[in-house]
């Protein structure tokens, strides 16, 4: 006979096992979005097992120094208690916090037998309710104290053994763990929120801000040529009553308004890059590096040499004529004096295409490497030159997913390179 309830005790361990086993499976493959729901399916399916009528959570507020019931799950025709069970104080629950404070079970096997003491005593709260037996288990995460789960018999007086008890420990542990993965995955989903809030936010400022420029841009152009017409036409019509003098002065305000231009058309170009609802294509870059070289003022002591078969790439055909003529016009600018060379090439990788525009100048010094592609930034002040260009380019490949960067030495000359992907 002894036997026999040995064998009835050992499989109803190995039955509580595999139970939580299958509740541990579903939670790690289950998806968390209604983590309610299989809380409360868990707290139900370990709950009929150990014969309880309520099974419960609560959580410990320390900073209140109150605790609340947060899910609850009953048997047919046991009342909910949740509503009546928030912000209940820890004072009328000493008992059972300082056990959980030791880590360990608070267990009452018949409630009848717990001394009167008071109305705020703990016979006091768990016989209006109806508990007959009831244990609770902490909750604790992190070494820290952060709640228990509870089961109340209601219809009759249950026991516990201390197999079970430690099951019960290893079920607090796993509702702990799927919580704490619940919260994690919450605050991912609020960065992730914010961090989209974010990039909208600031995608809009820039629309902005563009915008902002384009209009105040376009808005300069107009009595910029009408100063220039008109100085112009002055120096026309009184070139005969003008000196040296009077020239200077003059030649010196079509210069200065002349660079105004340019750095009003480089800004409108800078703002319009992401504005551009244009069509995009496969573009023949030979072909379109040779219409560029055709329309560029090239010195006579200056030599372009294209390497053959430059490769066709998907985009916006105005996007990357900007690019390449950007950087030909500095490498032609900035090559040597007496006989310069700027060569055009590629070389093709694996995703996507290096292009190198190479010239034989001045050089560049390692400090300004970085400079040079901000907006406004010039090495010289002498020309009319808007300080917009390497900005421009760097936008564009940026806009393509690209990469760009310098290699120079003073004296020897400067390559640009960039890099854009196979699409």
């Amino acid at each position: 006979m002894e036997q026999i309830e040995k064998d009835k005790i050992i499989e109803r361990q190995l039955r509580f096992q595999e139970l939580l086993i299958s509740i541990s499976t579903k939670y790690i493959n289950s998806d968390l979005s209604d983590i309610d729901k299989l809380i409360r399916e868990s707290l139900q399916q370990i709950g009929t097992f150990v014969e309880s009528d309520r099974s419960y959570i609560f959580s410990y507020d320390f900073k209140n120094n109150t605790t609340s019931n947060t899910y609850e799950w009953c048997a047919k025709g046991i009342e909910p208690e949740i509503d009546n069970l928030k912000d209940i104080p820890i004072g009328f629950i000493t008992q059972w916090l300082d056990a959980h404070k030791r880590g360990e079970a608070f267990f009452v096997e018949d409630v009848s037998k717990l001394p009167k003491d008071g109305e705020h005593g703990l016979r006091a709260i768990l016989e209006p309710q109806g508990i007959q037996s009831l244990i609770t288990i902490p909750k604790i995460k992190n070494n820290e104290l952060i709640g228990f789960i509870g089961f109340d018999s209601v219809k009759k007086i249950n026991k516990y053994n201390d197999n079970e008890k430690d099951i019960l420990f290893v079920f607090a542990n796993m509702l702990v763990n799927v919580i704490q993965r619940k919260e994690q995955e919450e605050r991912i989903k609020e960065q992730e929120k914010k961090k989209e809030e974010l990039l909208h936010n600031l995608s809009l400022q820039n629309e902005e801000l563009n915008e902002y420029a384009h209009v105040v841009s376009h808005d300069l152009k107009a009595p910029l040529i009408n100063i220039h017409t008109m100085v112009g036409w002055f120096m026309e019509d009184n070139k005969a009553l003008l000196t040296k003098n009077h020239l200077v002065p003059l030649k010196h305000i079509l210069f200065n308004v002349e660079k105004m231009d340019f750095l009003i058309k480089g800004i409108l170009d800078y703002s319009a890059i992401d504005r551009k609802k244009t069509e995009e294509t496969q573009v023949d870059f030979n072909i379109l590096v040779n219409e560029i070289l055709k329309t560029l003022l090239i010195p006579e002591h200056v030599t372009i040499i294209v390497q053959d078969n430059l490769p066709k790439i998907y985009g916006n055909a105005s996007r990357f004529k900007q690019v390449f003529q950007n950087l030909i016009q500095n490498g032609v600018k900035y090559s040597n004096e007496d006989k310069g060379t700027v060569n055009i090439g590629f070389t093709e990788n694996k995703d996507h295409y290096e292009f190198f525009i190479k010239d034989d100048g001045i050089g560049i010094k390692q400090d300004y490497f970085e400079r040079i592609f901000k907006i406004f930034t010039k090495l010289e002040s002498t020309s009319s030159s808007s300080g917009i260009g390497l900005s421009i380019v760097k936008k564009i490949i940026t806009y393509y997913k690209g990469t760009i960067w310098l290699e120079s030495e003073v004296g020897v000359g400067s390559t640009f390179y960039f890099t854009l992907p196979k699409r």
